[in-house]
């Protein structure tokens, strides 16, 4: 057995040049199977990827993308490449939190394994661009087996956290390849995607088999959100930051404290002093879908417009050529999508006066019963894909991919 030596991967931390690898079945929202908590243990296998049929499958709830093959190339030394905000102060392993968070690698050999520690979270793991299979992490320090009995050659491995941030840190400790050694990762995505939101975003509840269902870990999964589906339709990294029950101006509670204005700036969003540097990654496009959450207590009214705008002059500063989204629903109906619209609206007509022309709202149907809904009567698999469908025409329009 080979361990992936930390240094080659602390050595390769680019956050803002990780990459989701988009190949064959790994993109079939559909053929995710999951492994109960009692079924895998740390150690225990979590897969004989090596014969997996990696065709492309269909579903009427979240259809299947478009291959993309990888392309091996001499990207430098052996490593990992890590999609999204990765803490790298520790030099045992980088830290993680944030949905989607993702860690891709090429390897020659036989088997798999990855190393984590903090808190126990879900990941959706993708080897060869086969179907994604989900391991469950305990918390504490652990090795759980990826794939074993691969056919001997060149592999690739996507481990992509499905679980959002409050379910608590992750610690990426590094792979241990059976009867090989890391590769040269691939190269960083040319087209770079970033989606600030809420539960909608997180995928709370997009698994779960109707309203009235329990919400756990085991019904989120970002790997099958409208932004993830879409990202890998364009052959994008995707950066995500988001929350349950957060908004713009206030959360779900009525508190206005902990928003995610607070929050967007952080690597780790519960430490206030983990200060994420955003000229690690300059998306083309970022997409800010809140509000819901705003709504929960009533018309946050004028307060919200204020805060959006505020938000929004704040990323533009961050990122001068983005195309920026104010996004409205798809939960949102009524009066409280009326009025969401209007203080979108006025958010962009501002911008607008003030010579900004790269901001549109984006607007998401509201979700229909005949779709199906996830716990809590959140969006559901059905919803998210045809919210991917919104994003990309967007993405289409407004920047030409």
């Amino acid at each position: 057995m080979r361990i992936a030596s930390l240094a080659w991967v602390l050595a390769l931390v680019a956050c803002g040049g990780a990459d989701e690898p988009v190949t064959g079945a790994a993109d079939d929202a559909a053929s995710t199977d999951s492994l109960t908590a009692d079924s895998l243990t740390a150690d225990d296998t979590l897969a004989d990827a090596g014969g997996e049929d990696t065709g492309t499958t269909t579903t009427d709830s979240a259809p299947a993308d478009t291959p993309v093959a990888e392309v091996a190339v001499d990207a430098g030394p052996p490593g990992v490449r890590f999609v999204g905000r990765f803490d790298t102060s520790d030099a045992a392993g980088p830290r993680f939190a944030w949905s989607g968070s993702a860690m891709l690698a090429r390897f020659t050999g036989t088997g798999i394994k990855v190393r984590f520690g903090g808190q126990a979270n879900q990941f959706a793991v993708v080897i060869d661009g086969a179907a994604p299979k989900t391991i469950k992490t305990m918390s504490g320090t652990a090795t759980y087996t990826l794939a074993s009995g691969l056919a001997a050659g060149e592999h690739s491995v996507l481990v992509h956290r499905r679980t959002e941030a409050f379910f608590g840190e992750a610690q990426f400790l590094g792979f241990e390849i059976d009867g090989g050694a890391l590769l040269p990762p691939p190269p960083a995505r040319a087209r770079r995607l970033e989606i600030i939101g809420d539960s909608i975003t997180c995928g709370y509840g997009n698994e779960g088999p109707d309203q009235y269902c329990k919400f756990t870990a085991d019904t989120e999964n970002h790997y099958l959100t409208y932004g993830a589906l879409a990202a890998r339709t364009f052959d994008a990294d995707l950066h995500t930051q988001s929350w349950s029950g957060i908004g713009m101006y206030r959360n779900y509670g009525g508190e206005t404290t902990g928003t995610m204005p607070e929050r967007w700036g952080r690597t780790l969003p519960e430490r206030t002093t983990s200060t994420w540097d955003t000229s690690k990654y300059v998306p083309d496009a970022v997409i800010i879908n809140l509000g819901t959450n705003d709504f929960a207590k009533g018309d946050p009214g004028k307060p919200f417009e204020t805060a959006y705008l505020t938000f929004v002059r704040r990323v533009r500063k961050a990122y001068p050529s983005a195309w920026i989204f104010p996004s409205v629903g798809p939960m949102l109906s009524g009066g409280s999508l009326t009025s969401a619209r209007g203080y979108l609206g006025n958010v962009v007509k501002t911008l607008e006066s003030e010579g900004d022309t790269k901001v549109s709202v984006l607007e998401f149907a509201t979700q229909a019963a005949a779709d199906g809904y996830g716990c809590d009567w959140h969006p559901s698999l059905a919803t998210n894909a045809k919210m991917a469908k919104v994003v990309e025409a967007a993405l289409k329009s407004k920047l030409g991919w």
